[in-house]
């Protein structure tokens, strides 16, 4: 796929309207795996206050899902490339759907944990299904290359919609109603799969890997949690160091392992494209910083200003504008300048905002207007186009029979970034120098991008 490909009149693709109607069924299922994963940030507080859990234990609550979804979507990829990507995607809304059925039922915090790491589970089948499952409703490159490029907005605009819908849901009812979201549209996509989606064939001859999908799960895993205790424990704690250490070990196993494996579960060929690096870490520092603001900014206005979740929650409702809006030019701009011209403008634009955050943001007597409104529409500006273009980047010339390897390594990224980033910018100090470094790092990768590109 090339950018010529993306600049060809969209009535060449001819694409039926089944495919248009696929496309929404699998874009609401990916929105709502990063609803789930953002629709406890801001009634965490009010579940803490219910079971009386002290602040490791909401942590952990809090990255139950992520830990799981993270370190399952490398083996759910190969699945999705192994089993077929239809028959993956029904699997793990099943699963995904019966841990949000649990959770709202949950009397306690071992009932909920439970089901916050099976939705993690379910989400780490279904992402990378979906991901093969699009690969077979667009053949042609042009059309998918289109189709990549509204995919790459669909996480940051779940994420924003969990974090705006989870404060209104739990100000009219509790933290219960928020997973009603999963639940339906778990319903309607089992109901709706079978019509709308192609029955996508298994791949022959294609092992497991299981030392790998072992090895890789278990170092995603460890490590992912050893940096999410960083929150509750000094990072010199034991119960920082050990998760963290044993994970980055069997992370080192795994890549020595796939280096010897004659059908590998992540061959190092795939990452040897400079453009696709480039895309995957611009997914996972966008992601990053998204998160952090809505982490940080949630928390100050809550803490700091006073403010009630339905306020919080409303103050990103612009954020939300921005991102749609940016998301709906992001295809054409991506035609017309290439993915990589919008990766690096993406990452630009919302460097900007994170630097305006950074310098007014954490004032609680600077007005809202001015104080925040500024760098929460810039944010999510340059980040929708930052995510259409990396998505294109890191899915260029991904042949059909890896499709569910590209949606694992792509969600993974999407996954680590804000768990590796954001345990690292809190280092630093206060809000204020997060999100400046934060800043930093996306100017830093715009220009690398830019770079490349050139080069």
């Amino acid at each position: 796929m090339t950018t010529t490909d993306l600049r060809e009149p969209r009535e060449a693709t001819g694409l039926p309207r089944p495919a248009r109607h696929g496309f929404l069924l699998l874009g609401g299922v990916q929105m709502t795996l990063i609803f789930t994963l953002a629709s406890l940030a801001v009634p965490l507080p009010r579940i803490g206050a219910e079971f009386r859990l002290d602040r490791a234990q909401l942590v952990l609550l809090s990255a139950a899902y992520g830990l799981t979804f993270a370190g399952l979507l490398l083996l759910g990829g190969r699945l999705a490339d192994r089993s077929g990507g239809r028959r993956v995607l029904t699997a793990g809304l099943l699963v995904f759907g019966a841990a949000s059925a649990l959770a709202p039922l949950a009397p306690g915090y071992g009932t909920l944990l439970t089901a916050r790491f099976g939705q993690g589970v379910g989400a780490a089948l279904v992402a990378p299904a979906a991901m093969a499952v699009l690969r077979a409703l667009y053949p042609e490159p042009a059309a998918y290359g289109r189709a990549m490029a509204t995919w790459g907005g669909l996480s940051v605009l779940g994420a924003t919609a969990g974090n705006l819908l989870s404060g209104v849901v739990s100000a009219a009812t509790s933290w219960r109603g928020t997973f009603a979201v999963p639940l339906a549209v778990t319903a309607t996509a089992l109901i709706l799969a079978p019509r709308l989606l192609p029955a996508t064939p298994p791949g022959r001859g294609r092992a497991l890997d299981l030392p790998g999908a072992l090895l890789a799960t278990a170092g995603i895993t460890l490590a992912s949690y050893g940096l999410v205790l960083t929150d509750a424990h000094p990072w010199g704690s034991a119960a920082v160091l050990v998760p963290l250490l044993t994970g980055l070990v069997l992370l080192a196993a795994f890549a020595a392992v796939e280096r010897r494996t004659a059908d590998p579960l992540l061959p190092p060929d795939f990452l040897r494209d400079g453009r696709r690096v480039l895309g995957l870490a611009a997914i996972g520092l966008t992601a990053a910083g998204t998160a952090t603001v809505f982490v940080l900014l949630s928390l100050a206005l809550q803490q700091q200003r006073g403010w009630s979740a339905l306020l919080t929650s409303a103050a990103f409702v612009p954020f939300a504008v921005a991102l749609l809006g940016s998301g709906r030019l992001a295809g054409p701009l991506i035609g017309r300048y290439g993915p990589g011209r919008v990766t690096a403008g993406g990452l630009g634009t919302a460097a900007a905002g994170l630097a305006l955050l950074a310098a007014t943001g954490s004032d609680t007597a600077a007005p809202y207007a001015y104080g925040l409104l500024p760098g929460l529409l810039l944010l999510p500006a340059g980040g929708a186009l930052s995510f259409a273009g990396a998505a294109v980047l890191a899915t260029d010339g991904v042949p059909a029979h890896r499709a569910g390897l590209a949606g694992g390594v792509l969600n993974t990224a999407m996954e680590l970034g804000p768990t590796v980033l954001f345990a690292a910018l809190l280092t630093l100090g206060g809000d204020a120098v997060s999100l400046a470094a934060a800043a930093v790092l996306f100017t830093a990768l715009a220009t690398t991008t830019l770079l490349l590109r050139k080069g």
